[in-house]
């Protein structure tokens, strides 16, 4: 069987904007075919980089490579082979589902009426959306809303599919049929899913990487990434009013509330005793440590890494 698998070679990228924001400082990352999440928090560079690679933007200073693509220099040849759901895109709420697909799809290039009909109606049934192909986009959820976004995003069948902040605002059920059908499209493609949500990468992603302040912090596979910190995460539950105290004496990496007490789960190659036990490491672990900068292990290859 042929492989047309495609890798999306990203090279000393970066960007600052006139307001002296330094949104990409130096980014470098090889993405390959399969579910790709880029994960970092608000403001940390995420949507600038899938702007950039989207051909929205030019980068100041590096290179973007897709496939045999120059990203930066041949647009147009990036934009037959793109698919690409911003944080934020406008529907038209009059519009019926059908119809606007079919419309996107003739701007598309899809110009044959019988090949347009069959390709609209098989992306609304792989979205999970022709049961209401005939119902107003404005009385569509955000969950269905996403989905169509989406179908539009895979008209001509893209080798690179973007999507940013895809699951923030849906209920879980909504989130959990988005996450389904976003698993389903990353076999021959690359697929960049950009997001703040931890658990989106975890349940999704084969490779991550983690940015902040425009840099990234750690790449990699996640299974890899947490079976770095094994035997490094300890947890202890305490009342919130003696959490000040510990983030003195300890590397704290995560609170989070349960039943009215604080669950601490803090980072140390040793045994803390106090009452700490040890605990599986998951994602957000890796996350909020490499965020913390303690998992200084994980950062050092990774400088090496990009130096290499």
């Amino acid at each position: 069987m042929e492989n047309n698998q495609i890798t999306l070679s990203i090279r000393n990228v970066s960007k600052t904007y006139a307001n002296g924001v330094k949104a990409l400082n130096n980014i470098s990352l090889d993405i390959p075919s399969g579910m790709y999440g880029l994960l970092g928090p608000n403001g940390a560079g995420k949507s600038t980089l899938m702007r950039t690679l989207a051909t929205l933007q030019d980068p100041d200073e590096g290179d973007i490579i897709l496939g045999e693509i120059n990203v930066v220099k041949q647009k147009e040849e990036v934009r037959q082979t793109l698919g690409y759901l911003p944080q934020e895109f406008g529907l038209y709420p009059k519009a019926k589902a059908e119809d606007l697909l079919d419309y996107f799809a003739v701007l598309k290039g899809i110009t044959n009426w019988a090949s347009r009909k069959e390709v609209v109606e098989a992306l609304l049934k792989q979205t999970n959306l022709w049961d209401v192909r005939r119902q107003k986009l404005g009385g569509f959820s955000g969950g269905m809303k996403q989905r169509f976004g989406v179908a539009v995003a895979l008209l001509g069948n893209p080798k690179l599919l973007i999507v940013d902040e895809p699951t923030a605002g849906l209920d879980p059920a909504e989130r959990v049929r988005f996450l389904n059908l976003l698993s389903e499209l990353g076999e021959n493609s690359i697929v960049i899913l950009s997001t703040h949500i931890v658990e989106d990468v975890s349940e999704l992603c084969t490779r991550m990487a983690i940015i902040s302040k425009g840099q990234i912090l750690q790449q990699g596979e996640p299974l890899n990434a947490i079976e770095e910190l094994q035997g490094m995460i300890w947890r202890r539950i305490v009342e919130k009013s003696m959490l000040p105290a510990l983030e003195q004496e300890y590397k704290v990496i995560s609170t989070k509330l349960l039943s009215g007490r604080t669950v601490v789960h803090v980072y140390s190659e040793e045994n803390p005793g106090n009452g700490f036990e040890l605990v599986p490491p998951d994602l957000e672990d890796v996350y909020f440590t490499t965020m913390a900068g303690y998992n200084q292990k994980q950062v050092m290859l990774q400088e090496r890494e990009v130096q290499l």
